[in-house]
């Protein structure tokens, strides 16, 4: 890992995890050769340690793309966002909303702005792909200068691929670092707590990704699962060895009277080091 300091993350994401970042860095390896995350989100893990040398996946296309797009040409990018941060009002949101520029780097640039101004930064389509998330409150467009570019600097150091996650963590061997942040799907409940796209993340698919866990533990991995605090899920992801409870505040619900705090679960295979030393 570098010795810069973290990064916040460009995109916001539904259980994006800022929070554990913020409040249980404490429970990160402290030493790792490669990190790789095969449910990128907004990457708030991956901006927060840094690393060297990192494979970033997910299975949604448009968000690998605009990451690729961040990477290769950030003022590019940043151009566009001037200009949607000129002209941005309601009428403007839906406009741009119906629309899909020809360029990757305008197709990045609108993904960022819905992402930005959008309600809550929910990322969710429609049965024909189509993002449908009504326009919120927040009217910040633009970043600040330079911190795209610096974005991008820390994106070279990852290899990006769309793809299921289990062939992404056929990759970590020994020394590596799995920071695993699948959608939270429970036994009672197949449509999982919140269901933010198109494609559903099943209880067979956590089964899956338990297997697939489970044998990059063994292959001499760091493995750390977040997921939901439920017992069915703590029997699933017992074979780590390790696990904690931990606490957030949600901020999903459109009335402020239903945002509350919440428990979440860590997993993870590896001895943490000791206070003091």
């Amino acid at each position: 890992m570098e010795t810069e300091s973290a990064l916040e993350p460009f995109l916001k994401w539904p259980g994006g995890k800022r929070w554990l970042v913020s409040r249980y860095s404490d429970l990160f390896p402290q030493k790792f050769e490669r990190y790789i995350e095969p449910f990128l989100g907004s990457g708030a893990v991956f901006f927060y340690l840094n690393p060297q040398n990192a494979i970033l996946a997910d299975t949604n296309r448009e968000l690998i793309a605009t990451y690729r797009a961040v990477r290769d040409r950030p003022d590019v990018v940043s151009r566009w966002l001037s200009r949607y941060d000129r002209r941005h009002s309601k009428k403007f949101y839906y406009g741009v909303r119906a629309e899909f520029p020809r360029s990757a780097f305008g197709r990045a640039a609108r993904f960022i702005y819905l992402n930005r101004v959008c309600f809550n930064g929910i990322y969710r389509v429609n049965l024909r792909g189509e993002f449908n998330v009504p326009l919120g409150s927040k009217e910040r467009v633009k970043f600040s200068r330079g911190y795209l570019v610096n974005v991008a600097a820390r994106l070279r150091r990852a290899n990006f691929r769309t793809s299921d996650f289990e062939s992404v963590i056929a990759e970590a061997t020994k020394g590596d670092f799995l920071y695993v942040d699948p959608p939270y799907t429970v036994t009672h409940n197949n449509n999982g707590f919140l269901k933010y796209n198109d494609v559903l993340f099943s209880w067979e698919d956590q089964r899956r990704l338990a297997t697939a866990v489970a044998k990059a533990a063994r292959r001499g991995a760091f493995v750390f699962v977040s997921n939901a605090y439920h017992w069915s899920v703590r029997e699933l992801y017992q074979p780590l060895g390790n696990s904690r409870r931990l606490a957030r505040y949600s901020i999903l619900s459109a009335d402020s009277d239903g945002r509350r705090s919440t428990r979440e679960a860590a997993f993870f295979n590896y001895s943490l080091k000791k206070p003091g030393k």
